[in-house]
């Protein structure tokens, strides 16, 4: 990582124009201020005189004077920030860098920030440059809220276009762990519709035996912080895993996991209903900061409506699909009455037919000698008047009634063309 390029200005100290009241002036100056001030002289960039804010950036371990700055911060050196003084200190041209990236400190310890700084040469009374001037702002802050409204504004679009929660969620919670300054896990649990467990909804960093182990707990008081902050719908920091009694049934678990730290804030409809829980997880016992508190208010808000459009957008599609299945319902049952309202109309035809046939055959009968009373009453017999005969492919054959003709005919029919061991109008007469 190296410095940004800045702007060489050629303005320039008259030589030795009151140089050593000026410095008394700007230490004054820069005493209690928040900006960054450091006087170094030499070519060695030796550290004369800073300001507490100053000493405060690298690290109070690290406030001393009368060393040469490479050997304060060796950090610097692989970021160009000490090629960069040594120009300066070279030509006399002051330096400007704007917004500018440091990585400071090393290892677990080391920090990203961002500064407005400027190196100014001082001169000797001769007009030599003696040493530099360092006067800086950090503008940190400034820069993690502009990604922040990136990052936020990009997740407010994704919630619109109506992408996946998963995808909603997982990104929102890989955003917040780039965006922290410090290492955190972040885990979003999604409430049952009953409210009284909590499910698995990202976790894209946290392992995945803790995010198995933990789907499905239970809200209640005492249930880790993700369960009491559910159950309280009140935001719940635990600051040491190792100790604090809500742990007391997961403690092995965040051991395993290497968690020390939990805090955890419900994440609340616009009715105040439970929607799941947001938590951010330390590797180290920690409380948190004003601005952690104020990531969590804010994206357990955009975490809210993402989870509160997914449901919407369930419900519409659980509606239409409802509707869908009602239309189709109300389709196959127009259809099925159709069907039975023709099959109607075509059994009444055949009847009108077999009316008809029957009345053409009474007719043609009438003139012809047969018995007076129906003989297809069977055992119970039938005193109305004889008037059709009706025969089968036996030779069987009786006079009958209009009623008792038709009956025959159905039953006889029907029982002829089923099985012919059954018999013919014989059987049905005996019946």
């Amino acid at each position: 990582m190296t410095a940004v390029p800045g702007q060489l200005r050629s303005t320039a100290d008259p030589a030795g124009a009151g140089q050593g009241g000026a410095d008394e002036d700007l230490r004054a100056l820069f005493g209690q201020s928040t900006a960054v001030f450091a006087s170094l002289a030499g070519p060695e960039h030796l550290v004369e005189t800073a300001n507490p804010a100053f000493f405060a950036t690298i690290g109070e371990d690290r406030a001393r004077t009368g060393v040469a700055l490479a050997d304060l911060m060796p950090e610097l050196a692989g970021q160009g920030f000490i090629a960069l003084l040594d120009q300066v200190y070279r030509t006399g041209e002051p330096y400007t860098g704007s917004d500018v990236r440091i990585l400071l400190g090393t290892g677990p310890q080391a920090r990203e920030a961002f500064f407005d700084f400027t190196y100014e040469p001082r001169r000797d009374v001769a007009g030599q440059v003696s040493g530099i001037r360092v006067l800086g702002v950090e503008t940190t802050q400034v820069k993690q809220a502009q990604r922040l409204m990136a990052e936020h504004r990009a997740l407010l679009e994704q919630i619109a276009r109506q992408a996946p929660l998963t995808e909603v969620l997982d990104g929102m919670a890989r955003c917040i762990e780039n965006l922290a300054p410090q290492e955190v896990f972040v885990s979003v649990l999604l409430a049952d519709a009953d409210g009284r467990h909590l499910r698995h909804g990202a976790a894209p960093s946290l392992p995945d035996f803790y995010n198995e182990a933990i789907d499905g707990i239970a809200t209640g008081e005492g249930v880790g912080s993700c369960g009491t902050a559910a159950h309280r719908r009140q935001p719940v920091i635990v600051t040491d895993i190792g100790t604090d009694p809500f742990w007391d049934d997961f403690r092995h678990l965040a051991e395993q996991a290497g968690l020390s730290a939990c805090w955890s804030t419900p994440i609340l409809a616009r009715d105040g209903g439970l929607l799941g829980t947001f938590a951010m997880y330390h590797r180290t016992p920690r409380a948190p900061q004003d601005s952690d508190l104020a990531l969590a208010r804010v994206f357990a808000g955009t975490a809210a409506l993402a989870i509160e459009c997914h449901h919407s957008e369930q419900a519409r599609r659980a509606a239409e699909a409802r509707a869908r299945s009602a239309h189709d319902e109300l389709a196959r049952v127009v259809r099925v009455e159709r069907e039975l309202r023709a099959e109607a109309e075509q059994r009444a035809s055949v009847a009108a037919e077999l009316a008809a046939r029957m009345r053409a055959a009474a007719a043609a009968q009438a003139a012809m000698p047969h018995p007076e009373h129906c003989e297809l009453g069977g055992a119970l017999g039938c005193t109305a008047p004889a008037e059709i005969k009706i025969a089968d492919s036996w030779g069987d054959a009786a006079w009958g009634c209009s009623a008792h003709v038709e009956e025959a005919i159905l039953n006889v029919r029907s029982v002829f063309i089923a099985s012919e061991e059954l018999g013919g109008l014989a059987a049905y007469l005996k019946r």
